[in-house]
């Protein structure tokens, strides 16, 4: 008899579109990523305890962020707090999918390289026993799923993201900071956060990027296309706003116009970094042409110098990888 190949059946189910992205995904990148990484997931996706199990004085291997204040001050000495190990984590995505994620210049649009990006993630913690959940967001936060662990939660979410209606133009623009003040809210336990958007929001989303990155360790990953930052000579266009709808014609042969669209971009890029910088996290950039396996080592490589920056009693610093 012949061997049947499991990723060419799809069940005719309501999930079979999910189905199937996430088994091209298993066939696509997860295997390579496999071959690349080895053992590499145990320390990259580790779980924090937060159960405190004692007190100890400071020696000179540990984490300054594990200091007692209150006990170093009241003893003269400094003192760390030791907690009970867990290995399960609570992953959390937290998606902006407003109309400005779904624009695309090439094959895939923004919201699909997050969408691919957030299946694989999700499904490599979840075949390790960890949990993950998410928060939705469109015009406003309009889905919470709680997290779980397991294959079908990772297929429920997918299912979620495929099945969305599409965007409308909103006029006040993306308010990303409901998002994040919505995870702020949700999110009890310590957690490991994405946070994937494009970041074209109105202003007011660092600072609760902030507060959600002192409970929770947060990974911003900023999705962008080419076109966003620099546009070719195309002649007379027209093009959109995808976040308010409005539309105008413009001369992109004109040398001066793209020299200015380009300053422009250069500024909000420097605004953008400032503000990922003073919430504090880590970003990792996703262009919607860039290879996903090649972009999730650079984010492995990424954890792991943060784990020895923390190793040796250094305070990580943020990084845009």
């Amino acid at each position: 008899m012949a061997e049947r190949n499991p990723a060419a059946t799809v069940p005719d189910l309501p999930g079979a579109n999910a189905e199937a992205l996430l088994r091209r995904l298993e066939w696509s990148t997860i295997r390579r990523l496999d071959g690349w990484l080895q053992g590499d997931y145990r320390t990259l996706f580790r779980g924090e305890g937060l159960d405190l199990a004692d007190l100890r004085e400071y020696q000179h291997h540990d984490d300054v962020r594990r200091i007692d204040w209150n006990v170093t001050a009241r003893l003269q000495q400094p003192y760390v707090r030791e907690y009970t190990e867990d290995r399960d984590i609570a992953a959390w995505f937290l998606l902006d999918l407003s109309p400005s994620v779904h624009f695309g210049s090439r094959r895939r649009s923004k919201a699909q390289v997050g969408i691919d990006f957030t299946a694989v993630i999700a499904r490599l913690l979840a075949r390790r026993g960890n949990r993950v959940g998410a928060l939705l967001y469109g015009s406003r936060v309009d889905t919470v799923l709680p997290a779980r662990s397991g294959r079908m939660q990772v297929l429920e979410l997918l299912q979620r993201l495929m099945n969305r209606p599409a965007p409308v133009a909103m006029p006040q623009g993306t308010q990303l900071h409901e998002l994040l003040q919505g995870a702020l809210q949700q999110l009890r336990r310590r957690s490991l956060v994405f946070v994937l958007s494009d970041f074209f929001s109105e202003p007011g989303w660092s600072e609760p990027l902030s507060a959600l990155a002192l409970r929770h360790e947060v990974i911003a990953v900023r999705l962008y296309d080419p076109l966003e930052l620099e546009l070719p000579d195309l002649g007379m266009v027209y093009i959109q706003d995808a976040e308010t709808g409005e539309q105008l014609m413009v001369d992109t042969h004109s040398r001066g116009f793209r020299q200015r669209f380009a300053n422009v971009a250069r500024r909000r890029e420097a605004e953008l970094r400032t503000g990922l910088a003073q919430a504090g996290v880590d970003t990792l950039e996703l262009a919607s042409d860039e290879d996903l396996a090649a972009a999730i080592v650079r984010f492995v490589h990424l954890r792991r110098q943060r784990s020895r920056l923390a190793a040796g009693s250094v305070a990580p610093r943020p990084h845009v990888i």
